[in-house]
């Protein structure tokens, strides 16, 4: 008999949770388009503005602040543009990026490419805030705008979004923070991720895939420029019928999350920091990116000099076990690191980085499984190239 899948990729998707799946079979009842006046276009509408205060009440905002998007990717296009505008409506000048960023940042905004500017990691993978502070004296006058994560998707490492936001916001500045990562793993409500936006997504915290939100922090908050245009749903912000039905399950979780999630770090921590010592017991050349620096309580990344990422996960997905290389969004690709080569790794043990991400149904067993079936993995490649030389 087979044994069971594996599954170790909790920040690339995270599987349904139960109330989330009930709630999407519940709403899928419902016929009505949300922006319908009738009976069933309000039953709809009730759907969505219900998942609009449950988003809402995550993260500590107003429910009239909650944009929902088709995940943390528009969110994130949506809100870096100049025309993201505070309350005193002066647009930003400058876009500054962390070089850690999500591609969804990187590639995703709207700022011409003279007006950006990429501030520097430290060799943990956090944001140099020194390096930020001396970036923002050279600006002047000029207002920036800086994007930056709560929590890294590659490496787990947290970033010091509170620091980093009363740098730039005394400035006059204005932050757009990704949680999409730190969603249901650490805090994340406003009081914990002082920015002026926050983007969320849906199927990382046990809903469906397609839904997701660009929080405003200021109720005088607006964005100028829309991506989506037509109807002027979501309060003319962004066009489109609502998915009522996957908004309906992201609601279900966001309530999940906030009311339980965290009492899971504890344990999820202990996971993983048993994996690693397991895993630097039978590879003592192990490389653990980011260990020094406060991490998700759930991630781990690691590489072993030499080593194809590509080579071991193919080896370990034939032994039953799912896991990335890193970004799920650009693992799929030949290239390294944009992350790893932030934080001054050396291209021949970045090439083997694997990113092993946990969740509320991994137990000990699973990952002691993994950490057998990864040394032996990487001792029979090691092998196979000794044999090739």
């Amino acid at each position: 008999m087979a044994r069971p899948r594996v599954y170790l990729d909790w920040n690339a998707s995270s599987p349904l949770l139960p109330a989330a799946r009930a709630a999407l079979i519940e709403a899928l009842e419902i016929v009505g388009n949300p922006s319908s006046i009738h009976q069933e276009g309000r039953a709809a509408r009730a759907l969505v503005e219900e998942a609009r205060a449950q988003v809402a009440a995550l993260v500590g905002a107003r429910p009239d602040r909650v944009i929902f998007t088709s995940g943390g990717t528009e969110a994130m296009n949506l809100a870096l543009t100049p025309g993201f505008l505070p309350a005193d409506r002066r647009p930003a000048d400058v876009l500054i990026l962390s070089a850690g960023e999500h591609a969804c940042a990187l590639e995703g905004h709207r700022f011409a490419q003279e007006r950006v500017r990429i501030a520097p990691l430290d060799g943990e993978g956090r944001l140099d805030l020194a390096a930020l502070e001396a970036l923002l004296a050279e600006l002047g006058d000029l207002r920036p705008m800086l994007a930056l994560q709560a929590a890294n998707n590659e490496t787990g490492v947290l970033q010091p979004v509170a620091q980093a936001c009363a740098q730039v916001q005394a400035r006059g500045g204005i932050v757009i923070c990704d949680a999409v990562q730190a969603a249901g793993r650490i805090a994340c409500g406003f009081d914990a991720l002082p920015a002026d936006a926050l983007a969320l997504s849906g199927h990382k915290i046990g809903a469906p895939k397609g839904s997701g939100a660009l929080v405003l922090r200021d109720p005088a908050a607006n964005i100028e420029s829309m991506q989506i245009r037509g109807g002027g749903q979501e309060r003319g912000a962004r066009a489109g019928t609502e998915n009522a039905a996957g908004l309906a399950a992201f609601g279900a979780a966001a309530k999940t999350v906030r009311e339980h999630s965290l009492d899971d770090i504890p344990r999820q921590r202990g996971l993983r920091d048993g994996l690693e010592a397991r895993l630097k017991a039978a590879l003592p050349d192990l490389v653990f990116f980011g260990q020094g620096a406060p991490r998700l309580s759930n991630t781990s990344a690691f590489a072993l000099s030499g080593s194809a990422a590509a080579t071991l996960l193919i080896a370990l997905d034939l032994e039953g076990f799912a896991l990335s290389s890193g970004s799920a969004c650009s693992s799929g690709k030949v290239k390294p690191s944009h992350v790893l080569a932030a934080m001054g790794v050396e291209p021949g043990l970045a090439q083997g980085a694997i990113r092993v991400s946990i969740g509320r149904d991994t137990g000990a067993p699973e990952l002691e499984a993994f950490a057998d079936a990864f040394a032996t993995a990487a001792a029979r490649i090691a092998r196979r190239g000794q044999d090739a030389a």
